[in-house]
Formats: structure tokens, sequence, C-alpha cells
């Protein structure tokens, strides 16, 4: 006789769940919000650099990563210190003090490389954030035929060099972030790009940023909406020209 207990359906349902791994917040929702809208408009402005059919999307996301930078800019000094632009700054001033140490040390194992892999993501985020004031500049400045105005054809070509010089430079910082956070997940075999899809990451101990601020970034993202709205009811055709040179007169006329 087989007296091993059955077990039903219900008695299944019944075990606990495995308990979640601890972790803490590390960036919160403003931050993570403008990251992927700056890297978003970035890639799509970059795809329709060339010619006059995507010209007003091209110029639009232009306008935005102009006005995150802004953003961010303001979140970094009215912000939490964990999102604060001294954070990065702090980081950058100890570069120095690292490079002396590297012939100083014993050997390339005694070395604190942690603290070199951050002073280049640091590097990283402050370029990123830096090329976007010359590259929206000169990007105005094209569209509003300024160089033609002021030197004739070659000064609007000139700035329209400028700007494409700027764009193939903000593009090269961003593949080198990408595959210094690709080659440091590999290293420390853990994928370091988690953190800002999440805003944590694995481990016990407090939230570094107590407040996930999650109105902020809802708020944010629909100024970004709005405003690509509000770009696309100001052109007749909307993003996409028409061929010819009457909308983007038509556009100019507006301002």
């Amino acid at each position: 006789m087989n007296n091993t207990p059955t077990l039903h359906p219900a008695d299944a349902s019944a075990q606990p769940a495995p308990a979640k791994a601890p972790s803490r917040r590390v960036t919160d929702a403003p931050t993570r919000m403008f990251h992927w809208l700056f890297a978003l408009c970035f890639a799509g402005a970059y795809a329709t650099a060339d010619g006059e059919h995507w010209r007003l999307l091209h110029v639009t996301l232009g306008y935005t990563m102009a006005g995150l930078l802004g953003f961010r800019l303001l979140y970094g000094i009215f912000g939490p210190r964990t999102s604060g632009l001294g954070l990065l700054w702090r980081k950058l001033a100890g570069a120095p003090a690292w490079l002396r140490s590297l012939p100083q040390a014993p050997s390339v194992t005694q070395i604190n490389w942690r603290q070199g892999q951050n002073l280049l993501v640091a590097l990283a985020i402050v370029l990123l954030l830096a090329l976007v004031v010359p590259l929206t500049l000169s990007g105005y400045a094209t569209y509003n035929d300024w160089g033609a105005a002021l030197g004739g054809n070659w000064m609007g070509e000139a700035m329209e060099e400028v700007h494409e010089f700027f764009g193939n430079a903000l593009l090269f910082v961003v593949l080198a972030h990408i595959a210094l956070i690709a080659g440091l997940s590999v290293l420390r075999r853990k994928n370091q790009a988690l953190p800002m899809l999440t805003g944590r990451v694995e481990g016990k101990g407090p939230d570094l940023v107590p407040k996930n601020r999650t109105w902020l970034a809802a708020l944010l993202l629909i100024a970004t909406l709005a405003f690509g709205a509000w770009q696309w009811q100001q052109s007749p055709s909307g993003w996409v020209a028409n061929g010819t040179s009457t909308e983007r007169q038509r556009h100019h006329d507006d301002d």
C-alpha cells in the first residue's frame, strides 16, 4: 500500500516563492529618461542628417537634444547629489593623481583599474554633454543660413562642415561609450548598462537614490513629445518635406 502523500495543485501553489535578490537604487527615473531620450534623439538626428526630405525631423531632434541638455544641466545643479554635475567633476579631478600613480605601482595588478574605468566613463559623459553645444549651435546657424548671410556661399558651406564635424565627433564618443560599457560588462561579468534601465544594482545596502522621482521623468517625456507634436503642427507637411524649398521658406517665415 502506497502511503506517499499526493501533492495537489492547490498545495503546489501554496509553496513560498523564491526570495528576490536584494538590490538598491543607484539611478533615479529622470536621469534614466534623459539618457534614453537623448540617445534616441541623436540616433534619429544622425540617421536623418543627409538630404532635404527629413530635414525638419532632423532639426526637431536637434532642438530636442538642446532642450534635454538644458534639463540635464538644471537637474545637475538643483537635483539630488547623486545626479549632480559636481560628482562627474570630482571623478575627473582625480585623473591627475591616478595617472601619477601608474608608474609608481609595483605591478600591473596593483593598479586601481576600477578608478581608471570610472574616469573613462565620466569623461565620456562630459564629452557627450559638451559636444551638444557646438553641434546644435552650428546646426541652427546652418538651418537658418547664417553663414551664407554673413560671408556668402563659402561661409555657408564651412558652417555645414563644422556641423558635420561635431556630429561625427559626437558619434565617435557615443560608440566609444558603448564599447566601454560593453567591455566593462565582460570584465566585471555584470551588465553595466542595466542600472540605466532599471535604476538598480544587485547587492545589500541602502538606496543611494532615496527618491525615484517618477513624476519628473513623466513630465520630461510629456514635454519632449509635446514639442515634437508642436513642430509637426507648425509644418503643413509634417516632419517630411515635400521635396521643394517651399516648406523650409515657410518655416522661416513663421519664425
